[in-house]
């Protein structure tokens, strides 16, 4: 014997169809694919919004001077600016003049713009959402220099200038929303 065996090899019928596995794997790369096409056009979705976002400028106003500020005009001011936002018409808010904060250098006039969407069922609402405004009137800058405007949404750490950030309606209602949440969560 030289060591070799003999083998007889005999041809079987097989079937040629896949195997569950193979479909398993088949069916798990068809998922695989739906998912990365989702991921995909969520992207350029995202990517459309932002670049539509980024050709239209942020709006603000031509804001009035140190010499020309009084607490009364920097209320019409805040009401002239917040009237730039893009937000729907089912929203009302009034401004108001909080208090004047006396700092070593600058006065500090703080506002509040309240915001809230009244219906026929309930005109005066349980909650509103605020922006709180601050006009800095530095005490030695010159009469002709602009007045500094600055303002944060209530419960948020966020400041915004006018004309840097675009406004977001989602802001208020995610505000009014946690407020809603939050009363219903305490029995009265």
């Amino acid at each position: 014997m030289d060591g070799s065996k003999n083998f007889n090899i005999q041809k079987m019928d097989v079937d040629q169809s896949p195997t569950s596995q193979e479909t398993d794997k088949e069916e798990d790369n068809v998922d695989v694919n739906e998912l990365a096409l989702e991921i995909v056009k969520n992207a350029i979705r995202a990517a459309v919004q932002s670049m539509e976002e980024a050709e239209k400028p942020t709006k603000s106003i031509k804001w009035i001077t140190h010499g020309e500020f009084t607490a009364e005009r920097g209320r019409k001011q805040i009401e002239e600016f917040v009237l730039t936002w893009e937000y729907q018409d089912r929203w009302v808010h009034y401004t108001q003049f909080i208090e004047r904060e006396d700092r070593i250098h600058s006065y500090h006039y703080i506002y509040c713009v309240r915001w809230s969407i009244p219906t026929a069922k309930r005109p005066m609402p349980p909650v509103t959402a605020s922006a709180f405004f601050t006009i800095k009137i530095t005490k030695n800058k010159p009469p002709d220099m602009p007045i500094e405007i600055s303002y944060i949404f209530e419960g948020l750490s966020l400041v915004h200038r006018p004309g840097m950030t675009r406004f977001r309606e989602k802001w208020l209602r995610d505000i009014i929303e946690a407020k809603n949440i939050l009363m219903e969560s305490i029995p009265f």
